[in-house]
C-alpha cells in the first residue's frame, strides 16, 4: 500500500488563485490619458456619439468590453491597437475601468462665479453632456423599455453590473450598436443565453425609435 504522501504526490496541485486586483485610481487618470484622445478628458465621448460616453458606466460592463476587444469576440478594428496585452495588461483594465466609471458627469451647466477663469469654466463645462430629444413616442417608448429593458439596464437606464447605462448615452451610438445585433455583427447578452430570442429582432423599427426617445428624456 503506497503511503498517503505518496498518494498525493501523485495529484496534480490546484493552481491558487490569483490575488484580485485593488482598483487605482491614479493609475486609471493615467491610462485614460490614451482614452480621452477620443471618448474625452472626462470620458463624456465625443464627435456626437462617434465615440461612446465611458464616464459613469458600469465597472464590470467596462472591464468585459475590453476583454472582449483584447479577445477579439466584439470587433471594434480602432480599439484594437489600444488593446494589446502590451498595451493594455488585465490590471490595467481593473485600473481604469474603475476610474470611468466613477466619473459623475452632470447634465446642466454650473452657475459661474465673475473670478472663475477661462480654464475653470472648461474643466466644468467638459463634464456636462445632456442629451438631445430624439424623435418619438416618449409614452409608448417609457412602456416598452419598463417590459423589454428595465429588468437589466435598471429602471432609469444607469445599468447594472454588466449591463450598460443607457441613459445619458449618445443616441446615434445606441442606434448603431442596436444596427449591429439586428444584423448579428454583435451578440446581444440575452442571445447568448438563448440564441433563439434574437432580442433586437423582436422589436419593429418604430419600437426601437420610441425606446431612444424615452431614453432621451432621462437626463433631463
Amino acid at each position: 500500500m503506497l503511503a498517503p504522501s505518496v498518494i498525493a504526490a501523485d495529484k496534480p496541485a490546484v493552481k491558487a488563485a490569483a490575488p484580485a486586483i485593488k482598483p487605482d485610481m491614479e493609475a486609471g487618470r493615467q491610462i485614460n490619458g490614451v482614452c480621452a484622445a477620443c471618448h474625452g478628458d472626462s470620458g463624456q465621448g465625443g464627435k456626437k456619439g462617434e465615440y461612446p460616453r465611458l464616464a459613469g458606466q458600469q465597472v464590470k460592463y467596462l472591464a468585459e468590453q475590453l476583454h472582449k476587444f483584447k479577445a477579439r469576440k466584439r470587433i471594434n478594428i480602432p480599439m484594437f491597437p489600444y488593446t494589446e496585452e502590451r498595451e493594455l495588461p488585465d490590471e490595467d483594465i481593473v485600473h481604469i475601468a474603475a476610474y470611468l466609471s466613477a466619473i459623475k458627469l452632470e447634465t446642466d451647466l454650473p452657475v459661474f462665479k465673475d473670478t472663475d477663469d477661462a480654464l475653470t469654466r472648461l474643466l466644468a463645462v467638459e463634464k456636462v453632456l445632456n442629451i438631445p430629444r430624439s424623435e418619438g413616442d416618449v409614452e409608448a417608448g417609457a412602456r416598452l423599455y419598463k417590459t423589454e429593458c428595465a429588468s437589466c439596464h435598471g429602471v432609469k437606464g444607469m445599468g447594472k453590473r454588466d449591463a450598460p447605462l443607457l441613459a445619458g448615452q449618445y443616441t446615434s451610438y445606441l442606434k448603431r450598436q442596436i444596427d449591429k445585433f439586428v444584423k448579428g455583427e454583435r451578440i446581444h447578452d440575452e442571445d447568448v443565453k438563448d440564441r433563439s430570442k434574437e432580442t433586437m429582432n423582436l422589436l419593429k423599427p418604430d419600437e426601437i425609435r420610441d425606446i431612444l426617445a424615452f431614453l432621451t428624456t432621462l437626463d433631463d
